[in-house]
């Protein structure tokens, strides 16, 4: 019926109606991501990305907030929790729980898809990720969630171009640093 109505040159004007609706709905599926959280089962926060603006006061008390709501509930109840007009998607790997905020109309289901991948790319880097992977190594981390979003919305989802990218950060790294070491060696003989 919806092409019968596309095609009829009485009904036109329907069609730029319904064109115009559709082009402000955007795209279907979830929306932007405001903030992701990693909180550990003791309430530590193992890692904070923030595509919103808030205040540090504010993200101190969102945080707070979060933490007593999502670890305080029950293993057997729902991943979602809705919070201030918002939807918090979380779920827990091991001792740490994922947690993203979306839009209320958003959702749910991909967001935990995101969560997922998230967590196997984590897990396919640092081989069987744990809280100690993150803690020390939470620059990585942080890299690996901006290559997954950016801006709140998922940019890349494949494992193997984010694998990729990353190996090269690496190697880049190690190219600095021994670039560094030789330099300061250079330095070093020099000042002999």
């Amino acid at each position: 019926m919806l092409c019968w109505l596309l095609r009829s040159d009485r009904h036109t004007v329907e069609a730029e109606e319904f064109r115009l609706c559709f082009a402000r709905a955007g795209p279907v599926g979830a929306g932007p991501i405001h903030f992701v959280l990693l909180l550990s089962r003791q309430g530590k926060v193992r890692l904070t990305k923030w595509y919103s603006p808030y205040a540090q006061k504010e993200r101190s008390k969102v945080i707070r907030e979060l933490s007593g709501v999502i670890l305080t509930r029950g293993p057997k109840l729902c991943n979602f929790v809705e919070w201030r007009g918002f939807k918090v998607v979380y779920r827990r790997y091991a001792s740490l729980y994922f947690c993203m905020c979306i839009d209320a109309d958003d959702n749910e289901l991909e967001v935990l898809e995101i969560i997922h991948h998230f967590v196997e790319i984590l897990d396919r880097y640092f081989g069987s990720v744990c809280e100690l992977d993150l803690i020390f190594n939470f620059h990585k981390a942080y890299y690996i969630l901006d290559e997954i979003l950016i801006a709140g919305e998922l940019q890349e989802s494949s494992k193997k171009a984010v694998a990729r990218i990353i190996a090269a950060q690496d190697s880049l790294v190690e190219t600095a640093k021994e670039q560094a070491s030789s330099l300061s060696n250079m330095i070093a003989q020099a000042t002999k």
